[in-house]
């Protein structure tokens, strides 16, 4: 199983500007996702792909690759397929460039879970910390007995209705495509009932493209805010 990961970073962030290029434990943030990622064996590459010329500039200045994706893309998913469209595999990992908790066991769990051929489109969810349950910054995900999402929220889900110490499941930022699951993807409409394009793949399921969700025991910050920041810095300082 030919497997690739596709890094999409951006300057434009909008709780978070320049993000991508902030320093994080002595590294730039895209870099030290990049570096991760790359340490896994069981991937045939890793690519960035960004619309920003200083993230390309600051990719060859330290040797990571990246490829100048489209600036109207919505999501990182659509920056995913168009590297898809130039660079053949048989799964494409989704890695989030905000994501600098990102270990060698993320990749791995992933790509178990798409070594069933049935599975189209895969991502993980690790047991909520106590702070994330009611933490809106935290997406929670519900999944049926078989382990495919049913809902995504930032929402405290699903509620503990009887007080009976509820399990919630936080989703982490990495995803597991197949070929035609991309293509079908960046083909549905703008705009959904009751949903938008640019929520990413939560759009997925109510469209009949079932993702399935794999358990690690690694949690992940992604950083959307300074305080995100300060905490992922605090956790990879003390693991130095």
């Amino acid at each position: 199983m030919r497997s690739i990961a596709v890094i999409p970073a951006r300057l434009a962030s909008t709780r978070l500007p320049r993000k991508a290029l902030r320093e994080i434990a002595g590294k730039l943030l895209i870099g030290r996702v990049y570096e991760a990622v790359q340490g896994s064996r069981m991937l045939e590459d890793v690519i960035i792909a960004t619309d920003s010329d200083e993230i390309m500039e600051a990719c060859q200045r330290h040797g990571w690759k990246a490829q100048i994706t489209s600036p109207a893309h919505h999501s990182g998913t659509e920056r995913v397929h168009e590297v898809s469209q130039s660079v053949a595999a048989d799964v494409y990992l989704n890695v989030q460039g905000d994501e600098p908790m990102t270990r060698t066991e993320h990749i791995a769990g992933l790509l178990e879970l798409m070594g069933n051929p049935e599975v189209q489109v895969g991502t993980l969810m690790t047991p909520a910390a106590s702070l994330d349950v009611n933490n809106p910054s935290a997406v929670k995900v519900v999944t049926d007995l078989a382990r495919r999402a049913l809902y995504f929220s930032r929402a405290t889900i699903p509620y503990d209705r009887d007080g009976a110490g509820q399990k919630y499941f936080k989703h982490l930022g990495f995803y597991a495509y197949r070929k035609a699951a991309l293509d079908r993807f960046v083909a549905l409409p703008e705009s959904l009932p009751g949903t938008q394009r640019t929520a990413g793949t939560a759009t997925l399921p109510g469209n009949g493209i079932p993702i399935h969700v794999a358990k690690t025991l690694y949690d992940t910050i992604g950083v959307d805010t300074e305080e995100d920041l300060r905490r992922a810095e605090e956790i990879l300082k003390s693991t130095m």
